[in-house]
């Protein structure tokens, strides 16, 4: 076991680094979702914005 073991934010970073790529995920959305992470802004309050925007653009 020579692989260092991820602590909890570099896991979040390469989920977040692949969210694009997960099959049948909406690309705006997880764009989304990943622009605010990056800023330090992904909250359950900001997130619920976001979705009920995206739903009412559609």
């Amino acid at each position: 076991m020579d692989k260092p073991i991820k602590n909890g934010k570099e896991i979040l970073d390469d989920f977040f680094n692949g969210i694009l790529n997960i099959p049948d995920v909406d690309k705006k959305l997880a764009s989304e979702i990943k622009k605010m992470y990056e800023e330090g802004k992904l909250t359950n309050t900001n997130l619920s914005n976001k979705l009920t925007s995206l739903r009412e653009e559609k």
